[in-house]
């Protein structure tokens, strides 16, 4: 049986070859028949498997502070996202909170963003934008420690690692509906 996460890997596996063929050719062949490469194996379906839920599960070993994330923001956020999160070219990543019922919203980190792991996640998987998934995992434990930070989440001596992250309470937590749990 095919579950999500095994079909997800056969496309992109088949993706990635760029296998495309075709049924013989005739009067009484049928249509193209797209070849779909093979069914990944178990190691890179881990591979890809890295989503951390809301609970934290899954996180990784590795650590960073906030004072370690400063240094990795400058050296590889700041270019995009500005000085302290202020933003320009890409979004603002601190300020808003309160904002989200004006006219006006802010959705950023401190603002809107429901639950710290899902801002890991993001991270890890994401960023930077021009190399997705080339930051250690001690690096966006760091960055993530530091955001928290600039948005008052997390104090200035913060530790950030598997056990600490999914303990951050954010400030719009409760902002969102969990429908599984209607």
């Amino acid at each position: 049986m095919f579950t999500h996460k095994k079909v997800v890997a056969v496309l992109t596996l088949s993706a990635l070859a760029g296998a495309c063929t075709t049924s013989a050719t005739g009067p009484t062949a049928g249509p193209p028949v797209p070849a779909f490469g093979r069914v990944a194996s178990a190691q890179e379906v881990a591979a890809w498997d890295i989503s951390i839920p809301p609970g934290g599960a899954g996180l990784p070993a590795g650590s960073g502070t906030v004072k370690q994330g400063e240094a990795v923001y400058a050296a590889q956020c700041q270019a995009c996202h500005g000085p302290k999160g202020a933003g320009k070219p890409a979004d603002v990543l601190v300020g808003g909170v309160g904002s989200l019922a004006s006219d006006k919203p802010l959705r950023t980190v401190g603002s809107y963003w429901p639950y710290a792991t899902t801002l890991f996640d993001y991270t890890r998987r994401a960023m930077p934008l021009t190399k997705p998934l080339s930051l250690t995992n001690n690096e966006v434990y760091a960055v993530t420690a530091y955001l928290l930070y600039l948005n008052g989440i997390v104090g200035e001596s913060a530790e950030m690692n598997a056990q600490t992250l999914p303990q951050v309470r954010m400030p719009n937590r409760d902002g969102f509906v969990d429908w599984s749990r209607k």
